[in-house]
């Protein structure tokens, strides 16, 4: 049997259920006004037959108009419950001219009428209501209202997604204008259905011809919700083709139920991985009731860490910026979501070593993040002795630091960027890695240096870019066509930060993790997607533009070198980096005499020596900035 076939059966059934119901309640009244006489009465054989099948041919008519069969009984909602109200009325209304043409046939017409009317009623919200609460044991709750007003939108997914959207919207007004105008299976199983009391419109693969209709019908263009099944990132694009075409906009449902019921689609949620279930207990065994202090803690990656801290109930939690603002923001956030937590937040800049030593001994860290950093790949290439001086001076001062503050576990964001480097900011990450190995291997601190790639909506990363480009009507900037990129979610890569961190337990080693990143994504295509997240058609509405490769770009990244093995973890995404950098003797001195040049503001003799540090930037690359910063 087709799906469509099993619909149209259920409907059938139901319309026959409800005329049945019809004459049993007819029936019921003619032996309640037989019996209820005093002194009885004789049973009218005709009466009640002419009676009883005259109501249910009304009935029939009544129902068939109302529709009322094409509405699924557990899903009843307030519009279901309202067109039963009008179905019985109209009833009533056929079945008037017949009762008063009969009524000297008939015996107690009026009563009669009236008890059966009862009856009936009892009957049609009965059954739908016991089936409801069998579904979701709350059965009043068809009596509230859906919106009526707002952004209309359709719902893709499936019934138990459209449920829990269409009850969190019910009683809504202000803080989500949106009106149901339908509802579109990823499958067509009950087309010409509803769902308390919103119609099942036709499958995903119809989808173009739905909008198309309810254009016609309604003069707007429905924005798309997807909800259940239908967020995964195939689906999400197959839409994404046909919203973009009539200009919609596609939402999905939201995680927060406090919060709106329906939320714009993210480019995050177009990652084409799966989501990762991970043990939170080892995580929680290196902070729960610990000392943790956070480096950089008020920007974009370091902030979501700070929050994922938070949760886990530190006894202690210190955070260090250079920006005030962002201090100033992570401040506060922490004081509202977590007002029990002792926390302690100072401005201080990572290459003040007095500062920093300062902080340190006075927090007494059990846990130390190091997410400090400048990560602009063009504009370090420009400012060769900052980067040098916060990437890797201040990356020595945080290990050193954490090292004479007696703290057991030191973490260490590093970047893809650091593999095979060819740029300035590369390279620096790179010599950090090499730097915190060093310190960390003459201590009493596990160490944990974690590689990851591009986080999305991270500050100077390309989708805010994106974002304000296709706001101004374009055009859409790229390096190149065939550059790609590791793509992670700033809430991913930082629980995966932590669980790497738990994962090293051998004080005096650093442990070298990436982040599993999935397949690397090219750079036109995330622009194209989010185009038509904004109901736009690339290269029609929004035009994309090639500007070539900036300063110190690369087409592609890499996560390890190709001397590097990986070895599996017990954690899923965190693999664990089998390597061998011994630096050599003159390395320490080396490095002091780097960070002496940057601070001298000698940027050329700085990225000379970066190239003599870190032979995989190499010489040529550092001999061609050389000579522009000469």
């Amino acid at each position: 049997m087709t799906p469509r076939d099993a619909a149209r059966r259920a409907m059938a059934l139901t319309l026959t259920f409800d005329i049945a119901m019809a004459g049993v309640a007819m029936t019921a009244a003619h032996l309640d006004t037989h019996l209820s006489h005093e002194g009885g009465v004789p049973f009218n054989v005709l009466g009640w037959l002419l009676g009883t099948v005259a109501f249910m041919l009304a009935a029939a008519a009544a129902l068939v108009l109302g529709g009322i069969h094409r509405q699924v009984w557990r899903h009843m909602g307030a519009p279901d419950a309202w067109r039963l109200v009008q179905i019985i009325a109209l009833t009533v209304l056929f079945y008037l001219p017949v009762m008063v043409t009969l009524n000297g046939t008939l015996t107690s017409p009026v009563p009669t009428l009236l008890l059966g009317i009862g009856f009936w009623t009892v009957a049609l919200f009965g059954g739908r209501m016991v089936a409801r609460w069998r579904s979701t044991q709350r059965p009043m709750q068809i009596f509230q209202q859906l919106p009526k007003d707002g952004q209309p939108i359709l719902l893709l997914g499936n019934q138990d997604s459209w449920i829990e959207v269409l009850r969190r919207l019910e009683g809504r007004t202000s803080d989500q204008a949106v009106r149901v105008l339908g509802l579109v299976e990823m499958d067509a199983h009950e087309p010409g259905r509803a769902v308390r009391g919103v119609p099942i419109l036709g499958s995903l693969k119809e989808l173009n011809d739905i909008i198309e209709i309810m254009v016609l019908r309604y003069g707007e263009t429905p924005w798309v919700a997807l909800t259940g099944t239908a967020r995964t990132p195939e689906v999400m694009l197959q839409v994404l083709e046909v919203t973009s075409r009539h200009g919609a906009e596609i939402m999905a449902l939201g995680h927060d139920a406090a919060a709106q019921v329906l939320e714009p689609l993210r480019p995050a949620d177009l990652l084409a991985r799966p989501e990762r279930h991970l043990d939170m207990q080892p995580v929680r065994g290196i902070l729960t009731g610990a000392r943790v202090l956070v480096t950089g803690g008020g920007g974009s990656i370091g902030s979501e860490l700070v929050r994922q801290v938070a949760r886990e109930a530190p006894a202690e939690l210190t955070v260090i910026d250079f920006s005030e603002y962002n201090l100033y923001q992570i401040e506060m956030e922490l004081k509202r979501n977590w007002p029990l937590l002792k926390i302690s937040c100072h401005l201080g800049d990572i290459r003040d070593e007095a500062r920093m030593l300062d902080i340190f001994m006075t927090a007494r860290p059990d846990t130390v993040i190091h997410a400090a950093a400048l990560k602009h790949v063009p504009l370090m290439e420009r400012h060769a002795c900052e980067a040098i001086l916060t990437n890797v001076a201040g990356a020595r001062i945080a290990a050193q630091s954490a090292v004479a503050a007696g703290a057991q576990r030191f973490v260490f964001i590093s970047t893809d960027k650091a593999v095979d480097p060819d740029n300035v900011m590369g390279a620096t990450k790179r010599l950090a890695e090499l730097c915190i190995g060093r310190i960390l291997a003459d201590s009493n601190v596990a160490g944990a240096m974690v590689r990851f790639g591009n986080v999305l909506g991270s500050s100077g990363s390309v989708v805010p870019l994106f974002e304000r480009q296709i706001a101004q009507g374009g055009p859409v900037t790229i390096t190149d066509p065939d550059a790609t990129r590791f793509f992670m979610t700033i809430e991913e890569a930082s629980a995966l930060v932590l669980q790497a961190a738990a994962l090293q337990k051998n004080a005096g080693e650093a442990g070298l993790y990436v982040l599993d990143m999935g397949a690397p994504i090219p750079i036109r295509q995330l622009a194209e997607t989010m185009i038509r997240l904004k109901g736009k058609v690339p290269y029609v509405d929004v035009a994309i533009e090639t500007m070539g490769l900036r300063e110190g770009e690369k087409l592609h990244e890499e996560l390890t070198y190709p001397h590097e093995a990986l070895l599996a973890t017990p954690i899923s995404g965190v693999q664990q980096v089998c390597y061998e950098d011994t630096p050599n003797e003159l390395f320490s001195k080396q490095v002091l005499q780097l960070i002496e040049t940057a601070r001298n503001h000698q940027p050329a003799e700085a990225v000379r020596l970066l190239g003599v540090l870190v032979p995989e930037y190499g010489s040529e690359r550092a001999e061609l900035l050389y000579r522009k910063l000469a």
